[in-house]
């Protein structure tokens, strides 16, 4: 308890001095003047107020504040605000060389000074956010085992089967707004991660309040976990999972059933569920069958779709034409890559009042078998029939550019160097500014770097990214690349599902944000 035994609610509160982080998630409007918590009918004191990462300010704590709250001799005796503090994290962290020392250095700081955390993110966004989230949260990932600390979600394995709705209210918050949650079997480009995933969920809610304003307390990363097919994690005596096979059909089924129901009658009908990094077969089932029971949102069918079609929405300034005069052609049939094309069809369609059918002849798409016709069409995945188009069978990327002659050439394969020299020089050849999206992240498996696209294409092409690249220099002109990164657009697209009050996700509602999101890049 305070130590003047008085609540937060009969606190009152001060004009002035504040800002920052607090105003931005609106939870706690504590300033150096203030008292600590003032919206909260107790707070801890002492020892462990330092220890609690919501309301722990540590050398920002005024002498009043050190009186109040027990905190005498437990601090150095200078107090430094919190801009200060920043100055001085700011610079530790710039010291260090390897981004996921930087990683495990901002990990700690969320769980020590959550505050602090979060004015650092929002005021350094543009350097902090390759650190937080991608790529470097995908090295993360790969070795959460071994950087494992302190748990930071909620983990839901077999183990808990039939006490789902048990373990929902293990978690200390009671007012969640939103959950992202991963089953780890597709994480980013690097494939089944398990358990590991939970970096994921993790980096992309401190996204939701660093870029979108909510709460913290609001948010809630879950990881499912029904085991892992990597042979690697399998045999690692430091993995933090079930060291088990995949759990797939009926028994999967029933457990994200179970867990989707759970968070319904815990939370309500607004709670809205993003999923993340979910294999293909997976992801499309889910969506489709809680889209119409939940407010459901797949950021890798749906996210990524919204902010491609912002960016190609946005790139019609320089190269001119409509949306429905330009050809696609993907690298990539999984959630991502169809889940644009079917945005990209949906916005010519609205565009044009052809029918859908027709929009989606504009495009084309190559999985590992080659360019989808329809004389594949018995073998495809549902998800794959709508773009079997006519044409001839072609194997290799390089001849069905050379066939096709998009005026688009967008990556999402997973697969980093597919963008070869001769695809891209064949892109140029026929088009005076070729589009290149290159968007598997990490940096690893991009399908080309910002340089070869620039090098490559003479200085012609227009290239996006899914993971940040250095501005280039080619020919004495300097190069900056785009970013068609999904954090452009899930915190406001949620934010907005939160604040409408939504119960379900309709296509219009990305069509929108696609073309308010166009208004501002």
């Amino acid at each position: 308890m305070a130590s003047n035994g008085v609540s937060g609610l009969d606190m009152e509160k001060k004009s002035g001095g504040g800002g920052g982080v607090e105003d931005i998630y609106g939870e706690d409007s504590a300033t150096e003047d203030q008292l600590v918590t003032p919206r909260t009918v107790s707070v801890a004191s002492g020892y462990t107020l330092l220890r609690d990462p919501h309301h722990n300010k540590g050398l920002a704590f005024t002498e009043k504040e050190r009186d109040a709250h027990y905190l005498r001799g437990l601090l150095p005796p200078a107090v430094l605000n919190q801009d200060l503090q920043e100055k001085r994290l700011m610079h530790n962290l710039r010291q260090y060389k390897v981004p996921l020392q930087r990683y495990m250095a901002m990990m700690d700081l969320q769980e020590r000074n959550e505050r602090l955390f979060y004015k650092l993110l929002i005021d350094n966004v543009e350097e902090l956010l390759p650190v937080v989230y991608t790529p470097t949260v995908g090295e993360a990932c790969q070795k959460y085992g071994s950087i494992f600390r302190r748990p930071q979600g909620l983990y839901i394995s077999l183990k808990e089967k039939g006490k789902i709705l048990e373990v929902l209210k293990n978690w200390p918050e009671r007012s969640i707004q939103v959950i992202v949650v991963t089953d780890g079997e597709r994480i980013l480009g690097l494939g089944d991660l398990g358990c590991q995933g939970m970096g994921i969920p993790v980096g992309k809610l401190s996204l939701y309040t660093a870029l979108g304003g909510l709460r913290p307390s609001a948010c809630l990363p879950v990881t499912i976990d029904v085991g892992t097919n990597n042979e690697q994690l399998l045999k690692d005596e430091f993995y933090i999972g079930l060291k088990q096979r995949r759990a797939t059909g009926q028994e999967y089924a029933e457990l994200l059933h179970e867990f989707m129901c759970a968070v319904k009658q815990n939370y309500g009908e607004r709670v809205l569920v993003q999923f993340e990094d979910f294999a293909n077969h997976n992801a499309f089932e889910l969506l489709a069958k809680y889209s119409k029971t939940h407010l459901v949102f797949n950021d890798d069918i749906q996210g990524t779709a919204s902010v491609v079609l912002a960016g190609l929405i946005a790139s019609l300034k320089l190269v001119g034409g409509s949306l429905a005069e330009h050809t696609f052609l993907f690298l990539g049939a999984g959630e991502a890559g169809t889940g644009i094309a079917e945005l990209i069809a949906l916005e010519i369609s609205k565009q044009t009042k052809a029918p859908l059918e027709e929009t989606r002849k504009k495009i084309w798409l190559v999985d590992s078998k080659g360019l989808i016709v329809h004389s594949r069409m018995e073998s495809l995945q549902h998800f794959k029939k709508p773009w079997a188009h006519e044409h001839e069978s072609i194997r290799a990327l390089l001849d069905a550019v050379k066939s096709i002659k998009p005026t688009v050439l967008i990556g999402s394969s997973g697969v980093g160097k597919t963008f070869t020299k001769e695809v891209v020089e064949a892109m140029t050849s026929f088009n005076e500014k070729p589009l290149i999206l290159a968007l598997s992240n990490p940096t690893s498996q991009s399908e080309c770097t910002a340089e070869e696209a620039y090098t490559w294409s003479k200085g012609r092409a227009i290239f996006a990214s899914g993971s940040p690249f250095d501005p280039v220099e080619y020919n004495g002109k300097l190069f900056v690349p785009g970013q068609a990164n999904n954090a452009y657009i899930f915190p406001g697209f949620g934010l907005g599902l939160i604040m409408s009050g939504a119960i379900r996700v309709h296509e219009d509602m990305l069509l929108a944000a696609c073309e308010y999101t166009n208004q501002h890049i």
